[in-house]
């Protein structure tokens, strides 16, 4: 008599296995790092406790209408709505310029209006102070020709809108100049056919068909404007997030209940962000068309009949470029500049230097009471200082592991909606994904603060995560969890290209679901999927808010340490050229930057022809380098390679 085979029971099938275990991940996730921690801030308004000790649940908000916390809310609406007209102006402006019009060096051009793109946040805001503060390069040389300007310009709101608007077109030079390239040309030229003059063309044809993409970007930057937070601290401007962090920073005996004021601050910000994505997402849903030729023309750049006009246009675009250009050049020179060189704000070649990047140098001084005194390694580069390289490993470390995590978690997520896309779960579970995006980034990591500042929180098994090192612990899964929706959007898009009848074929192989998955979804999507954890990765590698919310010397990430850099420097003779490293520190970020960018947008953004084009090219280059060199018998480099 035969022996069956023993089946296996089906909760043991590894497809199971796996669906339950992300269940159970992604529930943890989301209730222990999203929704609880956000849940125990709003509980802090309404639970404050009196002198007597009893609890007053309007306690915080009579404070907050008899205080000075609506002067914060002003100043951000005020910021927010001024930089929706500056940014627009500005962002819209250098698209036409580069992509519309037929503006000389119009290449140039756009090269110096992407450069907020390789440097961005507290790196940027450095940058400008470095040109504009009171002992900035250009403000030097400004007081120098002019004795009576006040030094101080550079501070409070005009210092943070000026810094702002330059900084948030990045998102124009992306997404509006992807909608302008797109625009047909067969009616910008039946529009002139009809008599119609360029920039009434512009008016009536061209921005109409960008209305979507442009209330897009406007709502973007009402927020960017909101949540402000890297330019107010260092500039003066007193906005909602930088008090969020100081009250989180405070206690009870400094000022009143300032956790639940800072709490109330985040709501507030909260309730902004909800309401504003809410219009945007009603905004898309209904849905906005352009009729346009069947056979779609590529758009020609138009050119200005004006003389005049056509002058004043260059100047504009030109001055536009000194004003992106100059921080970026300034940077770049003073970073090979020594110390006194560059406290003294002079260019020399002779003080030409690479001490702010590599090794270290002694510091003489004198003391209080006049003595000389040397201070060993008081100049050190930006790869001598333990500070600035331990910041950069720290947050290189923190920024990979989240940008990975995230990729991870919305890959598994995505999968699991696409094969149950009739089911309400994934209906349930991508909106659980998106929920981080209807809240401000201060909310979330200030919600993590104080959650998970105790011994008493079950949910991670009494461990105080904001103690010691578990603070990087923290400060990664709010890397993690800010950046899923962004992952989310991208990676669900590179989903749609997958072609269907590719797991047709695979599940009539025999292939089981994670086969499938690992051998024909995944390499499919793997070039988004990079994609996106280098966008993240290059986002996070310098992010200042959530480190300013998270600062501790156990989580001094990169950003803070370039804040830190010139409040200490010079004092009893230590670290002496932080202002040199800054501008090292920043080349470093525009080089990395510039490298990831460049490996998404330009190798990455290639497709087969495109790719097997370059490598032809770099064949042909090679065989002409080495039929030049002496011993080697001359070939023909013209020749396709073989299988070409």
């Amino acid at each position: 008599m035969q022996k069956t085979a023993r089946r296996t029971p089906s909760w043991l099938k590894p497809d199971l296995l796996g669906k339950v275990f992300f269940i159970a991940f992604f529930v943890y996730l989301f209730f222990g790092f999203m929704l609880l921690p956000c849940l125990n801030t709003i509980t802090q308004i309404f639970t404050v406790r009196t002198a007597s000790g009893e609890i007053d649940p309007f306690a915080v908000i009579r404070f907050f209408f008899a205080g000075n916390m609506p002067k914060f809310v002003f100043n951000s609406l005020k910021l927010a709505v001024c930089l929706v007209i500056t940014v627009n102006v500005v962002g819209i402006s250098i698209v036409l310029l580069t992509e519309y019009f037929d503006i000389k060096g119009a290449r140039v051009l756009r090269l110096g209006y992407m450069t907020t793109m390789i440097y961005s946040g507290v790196a940027l805001v450095t940058g400008y102070l470095f040109l504009y503060d009171s002992d900035g390069i250009l403000t030097t040389w400004l007081a120098n020709c002019l004795p009576s300007l006040n030094k101080n310009w550079f501070s409070g709101f005009n210092a943070v809108l000026f810094t702002m608007t330059f900084a948030c077109t990045s998102n124009h030079m992306l997404f509006l100049r992807n909608a302008i390239r797109g625009i047909d040309y067969n009616t910008v030229e039946a529009a002139r056919n009809m008599g119609a003059k360029p920039f009434t063309v512009l008016r009536k044809v061209v921005l109409p068909t960008l209305l979507p993409t442009l209330f897009s970007l406007t709502v973007m930057t009402f927020i960017t404007g909101l949540c402000a937070m890297s330019a107010p601290t260092l500039l003066g401007y007193d906005s909602i997030n930088p008090e969020i962090v100081r009250l989180a920073g405070s206690s009870v005996a400094d000022e009143a209940f300032p956790q639940a004021r800072a709490a109330l601050l985040s709501i507030i910000l909260a309730l902004f962000t909800i309401l504003l994505l809410s219009v945007l997402s009603a905004y898309e849903r209904k849905g906005h068309y352009l009729s346009v030729s069947k056979t779609k023309a590529k758009l020609v750049k138009q050119k200005i009949t004006n003389p005049i006009a056509n002058v004043l246009a260059h100047i504009y675009a030109y001055v536009l470029f000194v004003i992106y250009m100059t921080p970026v050049v300034m940077i770049v020179l003073f970073a090979f500049q020594n110390y006194p060189a560059i406290r003294s704000k002079t260019l020399d070649v002779h003080n030409w230097t690479l001490i702010n990047f590599f090794g270290t140098q002694d510091y003489e001084f004198m003391t209080t009471r006049g003595k000389l005194k040397t201070r060993t390694g008081a100049i050190s580069g930006l790869f001598s200082n333990a500070d600035t390289v331990g910041g950069i490993r720290l947050s290189f470390v923190m920024s990979a592991i989240a940008a990975a995590l995230a990729c991870v978690i919305v890959v598994v997520a995505v999968n699991y909606i696409f094969s149950h896309r009739n089911k309400k779960s994934a209906t349930v579970l991508e909106y659980s994904l998106l929920f981080p995006w209807l809240l401000p980034t201060i909310l979330i990591c200030y919600s993590y603060r104080t959650f998970f500042n105790s011994e008493s929180v079950w949910y991670v098994l009494g461990n105080n995560l904001y103690m010691r090192e578990n603070v990087r612990f923290l400060i990664v899964m709010a890397y993690t969890v800010v950046k899923i929706p962004f992952a989310l959007r991208m990676i669900k898009a590179a989903f749609y290209g997958i072609d269907e009848e590719l797991e047709d074929a695979a599940r009539n192989l025999g292939a089981k679901k994670l086969l499938t998955f690992v051998r024909v979804k995944l390499p499919i999507i793997m070039p988004s999927v990079l994609a996106v954890f280098a966008l993240n990765f290059n986002a996070l590698f310098t992010e200042y808010d959530m480190s300013a919310t998270f600062h501790s010397s156990y989580g001094k990430s990169y950003a803070m340490v370039i804040q830190n850099m010139c409040a200490e420097e010079g004092r009893d003779g230590y670290n002496v050229n932080a202002s040199g490293r800054r501008c090292a520190s920043t080349v470093f970020i525009m080089v990395v930057s510039g490298i990831i960018l460049y490996l998404v947008y330009g190798v990455g953004a290639r497709d087969l022809g495109e790719r097997l084009e370059a490598k032809e090219r770099r064949r042909r280059r090679m065989a002409k380098i080495r039929n030049a060199l002496p011993g080697h018998k001359k070939k023909d480099a013209d020749k396709p390679a073989p299988g070409s």
